[in-house]
């Protein structure tokens, strides 16, 4: 069991909705990181069986509120940077206090909230790794993401995006660049901007916490080389905790072809039975 030593107390605004979320965090060893939504009286558990939707991002409801004649106020949005810096720092136990229905996008990487665990302290080891007692494939037209048994983890993301830098591109996650996929931000195409906060979303996009993809070039300096293909890896890593086992805990290699928040999440559901302790 992994937690932090000391509460963190923080807040954001939030990407979706441009709204301030306030977030305490407190040490727990409960053995599940538990969100505690605004106006909810009971808490859920961060994994698989809570995914409510991957519509432009993780969206977190427990099943209790899902049958209250359609209420699904208590949901919280954006939750994948945040899960994704539990996996990395190894957390598994945490009672987390949110003032609105999503998590801060921070720089809308998972580097804000890995530094905040780092300075609260990690408190415990989980020295348990995994792999799968078999392969795990998902292929759908131009999509695949499939998880094979290896000595060591590895991600392999390709991405093939209307953009010159981003035609066929892929990355492979090492122990070299894990700062790199770490301090990955979110991105999106800039033309589409206004169409997505006229629907009501990203209406909390900014240039620092976005990279908008131009027809040539982009909005913001990329942080390292490739940096939208790395934050589809930080995203990958966020989905497949929901398993309730961190990636960086799996020795399997990962390859991935064009694929999103929903694929990751029916993977995630494909991979969580068939994950076995070495």
């Amino acid at each position: 069991m992994v937690t932090i030593k000391t509460e963190i107390e923080t807040s954001g605004k939030s990407l979706m909705k441009n709204r301030n979320c306030g977030v305490l965090i407190k040490p727990s060893r409960g053995g599940n990181i538990r969100i505690f939504s605004k106006g909810a009286d009971n808490p859920f558990n961060i994994c698989i069986e809570n995914l409510y939707s991957t519509d432009h991002c993780v969206t977190l409801c427990s099943k209790e509120h899902r049958t209250l004649l359609g209420d699904y106020k208590y949901k919280v949005m954006l939750c994948e940077h945040f899960i994704a810096a539990c996996a990395i720092c190894g957390i598994d136990s945490l009672d987390v206090y949110l003032s609105e229905t999503e998590m801060p996008i921070f720089d809308g990487s998972s580097k804000v909230w890995v530094d905040l665990f780092k300075k609260a302290g990690i408190d415990g080891e989980n020295k348990d790794f995994y792999t799968v007692s078999e392969p795990v494939y998902y292929l759908n037209g131009k999509t695949s993401l499939v998880i094979l048994p290896d000595k060591e983890l590895r991600i392999t993301y390709a991405v093939n995006y209307d953009h010159p830098d981003l035609h066929n591109r892929w990355v492979t996650m090492d122990n070299n660049n894990l700062d790199e996929i770490i301090e990955a931000r979110t991105f999106g195409f800039y033309k589409d901007l206004k169409k997505y906060q006229a629907l009501g979303f990203a209406k909390g996009v900014t240039i620092d916490n976005t990279v908008g993809l131009k027809d040539v070039g982009y909005t913001t300096e990329l942080r390292s080389e490739a940096e939208p293909v790395k934050h589809k890896i930080l995203d990958l890593i966020g989905d497949l905790y929901l398993t309730g086992v961190s990636p960086l805990n799996m020795k399997v290699h990962i390859l991935v072809k064009e694929a999103g928040h929903a694929v990751h999440a029916k993977v995630a559901q494909m991979l969580k039975p068939k994950l076995i302790k070495m």
